[in-house]
C-alpha cells in the first residue's frame, strides 16, 4: 500500500478460499493462525448456515464511509494537481487557445481534472474488486461449502495467506 491509502479501511486486501468440507476449512484456519503473522479476528469461517455474512465479509461497516470521504477528497485533489499541470504544459507548449485565453483554459482544465478525479473516487468507494470475493463465498454458501474469509492488512499478508489456503485446498477469490 502507499503511504497516502485512498480508502478508509483497515483491511484492503481480503481474500475467500472455499474448501469443500467444514473440516479440511477450520484444519486450515486454525493452521494459518498458527504458522502466518495472522490475528484470529482477520480469520472467519462462512458455513451455508452462517447468519451474520455480511459482518463477516465487510467487517468494516463504518470504514466504507471513510473510503468514500477519504477517496473523492484525495482523488479529487490529485485530479485539480493533474488538471492545473496540463494547463502549464498546455501553456509552455504555446496552444493558442491557451495562451489567448489563460483564465478559460485554465478554469476549463482545473474542472475537468477535478471532475475526474472525483469520479476515480466513485469507482474506488464502490470497491468493485470486492464484487467477485464476496459472490464466491454466496456461490459457496448455495453449494454446500464453507469458506474461510482472510481480512489481510497487506497485499504482502493477503498473498501468504493465499499461498498457505490454496496449498490446502481452497480455491481462492481475492481483492486487489
Amino acid at each position: 500500500m502507499s503511504d497516502l491509502p485512498v480508502t478508509g479501511e483497515v483491511s484492503n486486501s481480503k481474500l475467500a478460499a472455499v474448501f469443500a468440507s467444514r473440516d479440511a476449512a477450520r484444519d486450515a484456519a486454525a493452521a494459518m493462525i498458527a504458522q502466518l503473522d495472522l490475528q484470529p479476528a482477520q480469520v472467519k469461517m462462512v458455513t451455508p448456515e452462517s447468519a451474520d455474512v455480511d459482518i463477516k465479509l465487510e467487517p468494516e461497516g463504518g470504514g466504507i464511509w471513510r473510503t468514500i470521504v477519504i477517496a473523492h477528497v484525495r482523488l479529487g485533489i490529485a485530479g485539480a494537481v493533474f488538471g492545473l499541470l496540463l494547463f502549464g504544459i498546455l501553456t509552455w507548449a504555446g496552444v493558442p487557445f491557451v495562451v489567448q485565453s489563460p483564465w478559460a483554459a485554465g478554469l476549463a482544465a482545473l474542472g475537468f481534472g477535478t471532475t475526474a478525479g472525483l469520479l476515480i473516487g466513485g469507482l474506488v468507494s464502490l470497491r468493485p474488486d470486492h464484487d467477485r470475493y464476496i459472490q464466491a463465498t454466496r456461490d459457496a454458501m448455495e453449494e454446500g461449502g464453507t469458506t474461510i474469509v482472510v481480512h489481510a492488512l497487506s497485499a504482502e499478508q493477503q498473498t501468504r495467506a493465499a499461498e498457505f489456503l490454496s496449498r490446502r485446498g481452497g480455491e481462492i477469490t481475492q481483492t486487489l
